[in-house]
């Protein structure tokens, strides 16, 4: 995935285009990441005005999508406006020369206007998304994941879910570390858990003394090598089980031991990409039972094994 093509259109949030651009658009050969190109294509030449009334100027008509591994797609302040018949027609083709398609917020209704969701599951920013699911019946709308993934097909939640799913797409192609170092340099965190259920308007909870989730969950990430269930989390917290579990799930979206398992699986995808140890030895770094657990849960989470994984992604 080294050539990207964004698609511009009149009205693209600013945001979603500085992201990609961000992402993509930058040299960073000298920290480890391979060369990009990134294409900024649109109907036409002319400069495409941005929300807030910026102007980006093409590099390419929406022939430059011939060739890209990757076309991402930024959402537009007109959510549901028309799409310009070159403009789908585009994506449709880049979707049949087995390109990557993403669609960022509201990207997700060009996408769908192209017919390209049809049949497939998509997600975009929650206060769209009853919108989409009523204007496009054969998609199938995903309420709470910040970012969903169908075939080709990739569409994330709102504004901010961008950047996750854009890392997401960097970890998939290039490996863990490469989406940590753009993620540093964008001082953002690498992924983060749960969906945006967490971030729907919901009344603010009281104050509580206990420690936050954020703390109980950067105590458990530097235990990872140990047994922790949650009542050892909920202790940290200094609350019950249940009310410690209620809390997780409001804040972050997960129940408290999936995120765990989560993380654990995160931790070996980094060991298996900076170190030599072997994966049993990952495994209980790691803090599964044994490589046969850790190939489990590595293959449902990451779609791969942990050796395939190192193979790939391996120093």
């Amino acid at each position: 995935m080294r050539t990207v093509a964004m698609v511009l259109q009149p009205g693209n949030n600013a945001f979603d285009v500085g992201v990609v651009v961000e992402v993509w658009g930058k040299d960073r050969t000298e920290h480890g990441l391979p060369a990009f190109e990134l294409r900024r294509c649109a109907a036409t030449l002319d400069p495409v005005e941005l929300e807030g009334g910026l102007l980006a100027k093409p590099t390419h008509t929406m022939a430059g999508l011939v060739g890209a591994d990757l076309v991402v797609v930024p959402g537009r302040l007109d959510w549901f406006g028309a799409v310009d018949k070159r403009v789908a027609e585009a994506l449709r083709s880049a979707v049949r020369a087995d390109a990557t398609v993403a669609g960022l917020c509201s990207g997700a209704a060009t996408l769908a206007a192209a017919g390209l969701l049809d049949g497939r599951r998509a997600t975009t920013h929650w206060l769209l998304a009853d919108r989409l699911a009523a204007d496009f019946p054969r998609v199938s709308v995903e309420t709470d994941a910040l970012f969903v993934g169908d075939g080709p097909l990739w569409t994330s939640a709102g504004t901010a879910a961008g950047i996750d799913l854009c890392l997401h797409l960097v970890r998939q192609a290039h490996g863990s570390a490469a989406a940590a170092t753009v993620a540093r340099r964008m001082v953002t965190p690498p992924h983060r858990d749960g969906g945006q259920r967490q971030y729907v308007d919901t009344p603010v909870p009281a104050r509580t003394a206990a420690p936050t989730i954020a703390a109980v969950q950067e105590w458990a990430r530097d235990r990872l090598d140990h047994p922790l269930a949650v009542a050892d989390l909920a202790g940290r917290a200094g609350v019950s089980e249940r009310t410690f579990a209620r809390r997780f799930v409001a804040e972050i979206g997960l129940p408290p031991l999936r995120w765990l398992l989560g993380e654990r699986v995160h931790r070996a995808a980094e060991l298996l990409e900076r170190s030599d140890l072997s994966v049993d030895r990952v495994a209980t770094r790691c803090g599964f039972a044994d490589a046969g657990v850790l190939r489990t849960h590595f293959r449902r989470q990451l779609g791969t094994t942990p050796a395939a994984y190192r193979r790939t992604f391996g120093e």
